[in-house]
């Protein structure tokens, strides 16, 4: 994959992250919290953490030592 494609799905994995953060905290403001349904947005959210570390990885040149 080009850099910097690589580049943008990471800045697009960073936002969707951080839309999930907003998500799961208006959740657990209500009083009614659906625990099932944060379990899955916390699941994704690491999903997505993981895609992003991959992603990363593969922007840092190899260096032979």
């Amino acid at each position: 994959m080009e850099e910097r494609l690589i580049e943008k799905r990471v800045e697009l994995l960073r936002i969707e992250h951080r839309d999930l953060d907003a998500a799961i905290a208006a959740l657990l403001m209500q009083s009614m919290v659906d625990q099932l349904q944060i379990a899955r947005l916390k699941k994704r959210k690491l999903r997505l953490r993981d895609e992003i570390a991959l992603l990363e990885d593969m922007l840092i040149p190899d260096i032979i030592a």
